[in-house]
């Protein structure tokens, strides 16, 4: 009787109520020799305990829960229940290692237990997650289309969906990516940050940025924060806008130092360098850069370490390290072209340059005014001012340099700008 009282406080974000109520509940478990309910309590306890930002005291409590599930102490229902709230869990507050141990250990448990259909569908999903992330794009489509059409609705069909529209995203198949953020949202899930960064990787900042600026605040307070602050950071800095930038980085900074978790910490180190690159600090760049690659090379984020890396160039070009930088781009581009991700291998061989110095792919004089002024700093506003002209037209002029130049973000333009000697 006590669990439901439990995740009534979850719901309502009152971890530390929940997470007492559930200690007393693992407690009469424990009296009454009650394995299923003290493996129920013990996990929202430690779901609770991380949301309430003491992460390793909660995941401890998570992997004592998986104790009891690996030994076959529980019911299949429980088991299967632990299981999926436990690596949910996981993910939710960047775990990915743990998710992924507890992944392949919940489809062999699924496999073994065909009758259990809700089980095998949320297996499919999380394991769609697992291979997103390291970068096994196709199977991961593979899994995600198959979780959302055996169960037909509900989260587990808009998670599905998510990983199916990020996919199509990376590789650029925006079409497919619109499509399946659609779903996400009519299947009760939300499609943010992903959707944001699809306004991107479009050129419709103001979209995404909109976007992203009521995410933050409707998830004030929330766990949930962590799975939108890089994306704000990257939208944030396409912009110009290094004051907002910071401040999220600040916040990634403050959970990475609390909780000490990988992908916290590969997160901080990436925005951070990030944001000084773009505030013309690339001496203090490059540390943060390398140790957000050597996090994300542990974890064995494919993705994420070819991002880094593509940045970590762009420092180096502007430090003057030409040789180094080009191993960097040159490393980046064979993981992009490896992934197939289109728009960043686009992206990354025009920061190459293949064409010499002075390559100015066809940019108006206009356009090339307003590069000019993008590489020094300038905001699309100040920029407006300068040039006599409308924010929208603006807005125009820098989507179509980024389409001419392949690039998606502010810092990628000025670095292009930089190495052809336009400005």
């Amino acid at each position: 009787m006590l669990l439901p009282a439990v995740f009534k406080h979850i719901d309502a974000e009152e971890y530390e109520e929940a997470a007492a109520v559930a200690g007393e509940a693992a407690s009469i478990g424990r009296r009454f020799r009650d394995d299923d309910l003290v493996a129920l309590a013990m996990h929202a306890q430690g779901r609770a305990l991380v949301r309430h930002g003491r992460a390793q005291e909660g995941l401890r409590l998570l992997d004592e829960a998986m104790v009891a599930v690996t030994a076959e102490q529980l019911s299949p229902m429980v088991t299967g229940l632990v299981y999926c709230s436990v690596i949910e869990g996981c993910y939710e507050i960047g775990e990915i290692r743990r998710a992924g141990e507890w992944t392949m250990a919940l489809s062999a448990w699924c496999d073994a237990q065909p009758d259990l259909v809700a089980f095998t569908d949320q297996c499919l999903a999380h394991r769609a997650e697992i291979m997103q992330l390291q970068g096994t794009w196709t199977e991961a489509l593979e899994q995600a289309r198959r979780a959302h059409q055996r169960k037909g609705g509900g989260l587990i069909a808009a998670q599905a969906y998510y990983q199916q529209a990020e996919i199509h995203r990376l590789r650029g198949d925006f079409g497919n990516a619109e499509d399946d953020y659609r779903s996400v949202s009519r299947h009760g899930g939300d499609p943010q940050p992903g959707l944001a960064r699809l306004r991107l990787a479009q050129g419709n900042t103001s979209a995404a940025v909109a976007s992203l600026q009521r995410a933050l605040t409707e998830k004030e307070g929330s766990i949930q924060r962590l799975a939108i602050l890089p994306a704000y950071v990257d939208i944030m800095l396409s912009v110009a806008d290094i004051s907002a930038a910071r401040k999220a980085c600040d916040e990634l900074q403050a959970v990475a130092d609390q909780s000490g978790i990988d992908m916290h910490r590969a997160r901080s180190s990436y925005a951070r360098g990030a944001v000084d690159l773009a505030d013309g600090l690339p001496d203090a760049a490059i540390p943060s850069l390398r140790d957000a690659f050597k996090l994300w090379q542990t974890l064995e984020v494919p993705h994420e370490m070819a991002r880094t890396r593509a940045s970590l160039a762009q420092a180096l070009l502007a430090v003057g390290d030409e040789d180094t930088a080009q191993l960097e781009f040159e490393a980046a581009r064979s993981i992009f072209s490896e992934l197939g991700a289109a728009p960043d291998l686009v992206g990354v061989e025009a920061l190459i340059g293949t064409g010499g110095h002075g390559k100015t792919h066809d940019l108006t004089p206009r356009e090339l005014e307003v590069l000019r002024l993008l590489a020094s700093g300038a905001t699309n506003r100040s920029i407006a001012e300068k040039l006599v002209l409308s924010e929208r037209t603006v807005d125009r002029h820098v989507s179509n340099i980024f389409a001419k130049l392949g690039v998606t973000t502010r810092s990628a333009a000025t670095a292009h700008a930089y190495r052809h000697r336009l400005v």
